[in-house]
């Protein structure tokens, strides 16, 4: 798979096969989408081009970005995309020109016309251009004047669920890792670095790496406590995550996340670890004490050995 941000870096091919999309997240509805690229490009020996954005198109849109929480970071969404048969991904810089310009013109001038278009793979709901005005019915009548096929992908359910980027975020809001994990095919995560933290969780007998996470849009989960699996120099270490306020100990607004590595004693300040999300076990609590705390994070730390014993 390569990847190219600029048009020019593509060779105009008429036995192409493409799909556009954000692809936030890459959960089980965009591979189903992806699927449906990779046979077409299989069964007809064409090229495949899946076209994507950065920076998503909500956060140049929305008046305040930092509002808007993804599933995926451009550099996420790449790793999970080298996992597929794809021939390229193409990265469009979205700004605010970019998003004025007209569904039909983005249609034919960045895809027909400058790529190469043979069958065209959209998912049921997809809609593109200015305001969104583009829609199946827009390409279903570009198709008859450039000569292309276009396949509708129809929505994906589970329990009569629809898959989607949005779903998964409101399920994470939620703390329901487990329902994310079962739409995106994989344990949901989360990458930071390691700063220096107040080492309270040290004085409990519990210490932990606090994260600072890199990307501002990240979706973080509901606040709570979580058993978590820890990435960290190509090893995978049991631990426990609180994401919350620590009201036991703190008066304020700001929300900490920190994780207490089981077997673990490096010292990892300013290094890179990544946090896959297991299972929620319970929701923050303010506790009248310290020792209070500290057997509820005796009962937490169980509980985390439980679900990890019955997973493996």
């Amino acid at each position: 798979m390569i990847v190219v941000r600029e048009p020019d870096e593509i060779v105009y091919d008429k036995k192409t096969v493409v799909t556009v999309g954000t692809f936030d997240g890459v959960h089980i509805g965009h591979q189903q989408i992806i699927g449906e690229l990779n046979r077409l490009k299989e069964e007809k020996n064409l090229r495949s081009i899946l076209i994507t954005f950065d920076p998503h198109p909500q956060i140049v849109l929305r008046n305040r970005s930092k509002d808007v929480k993804l599933l995926t970071s451009t550099e996420e969404k790449l790793e999970l995309l080298k996992r597929f048969p794809l021939d390229t991904v193409y990265i469009i810089n979205f700004s605010k020109e970019f998003a004025a310009t007209p569904a039909e013109t983005f249609f034919t001038d960045y895809i027909v016309n400058r790529i190469g278009l043979n069958d065209l793979v959209i998912g049921y709901d997809h809609m593109f251009g200015k305001n969104r005005e583009g829609s199946i019915e827009t390409v279903n009548a570009l198709s008859n004047n450039f000569g292309f096929s276009v396949h509708k992908v129809p929505e994906f359910k589970i329990d009569d669920k629809n898959i989607s980027s949005t779903e998964i975020r409101n399920l994470l809001e939620q703390g329901d890792v487990n329902a994310a994990k079962f739409f995106l095919g994989r344990f949901y995560e989360i990458e930071g670095t390691v700063v220096q933290g107040a080492k309270r969780g040290r004085e409990l007998g519990y210490p932990t790496a606090n994260l600072k996470i890199d990307d501002d849009n990240k979706q973080i989960p509901k606040n709570g406590i979580y058993a978590v699996e820890v990435l960290y120099d190509k090893n995978i270490f049991q631990g426990m995550m609180s994401i919350g306020h620590n009201p036991t100990v703190n008066d304020t607004d700001e929300i900490f996340i920190e994780v207490n590595i089981f077997n673990f004693d490096k010292d990892i300040y300013g290094e890179k670890i990544k946090i896959r999300f297991v299972e929620y076990i319970r929701e923050e609590v303010k506790f009248n004490s310290l020792e209070e705390l500290t057997k509820k994070l005796d009962e937490d730390k169980q509980k985390t050995l439980n679900i990890f014993s019955n997973i493996n």
